[in-house]
């Protein structure tokens, strides 16, 4: 039984991304800013990786990890949807988190007006 799997260069760059959200995280609460969502999203920077990793054990041949989460979403499987919900909310903290901290803003100006 021969599983594909994603490149070594896709985990390094997945691992450092939950890595620094981790980081961030922390730092996000000890400065006492949005702490409820740093909370929600610390939750799920830990229950999605195991989540997919458990569910992704059993996948077909010849499907790889991203492959078999988005053909389980199409079924309609729960653990799915929540790896993907998980996924988006961490993708829509680091905007609130880059905004807050005014990462993005250069001399009272927003680079998006």
């Amino acid at each position: 039984m021969s599983t594909e799997s994603l490149p070594g260069w896709f985990w390094i760059i997945y691992y450092l991304f939950l890595f620094i959200t981790l980081g961030a995280l922390i730092f996000s609460l000890i400065r006492k800013r949005n702490i409820g969502m740093s909370f929600i999203s610390i939750i799920f920077v830990i229950t999605v990786p195991i989540m997919s990793l458990l569910n992704s054990i059993g996948r077909g041949e010849g499907l790889n990890e991203f492959e078999h989460l988005f053909s389980q979403l199409q079924q309609g499987a729960i653990w799915s949807l929540y790896v993907v919900v998980g996924y988006l909310f961490l993708l829509v903290w680091w905007f609130v988190f880059l905004f807050s901290n005014k990462i993005i803003m250069t001399k009272g100006k927003n680079l998006f007006k």
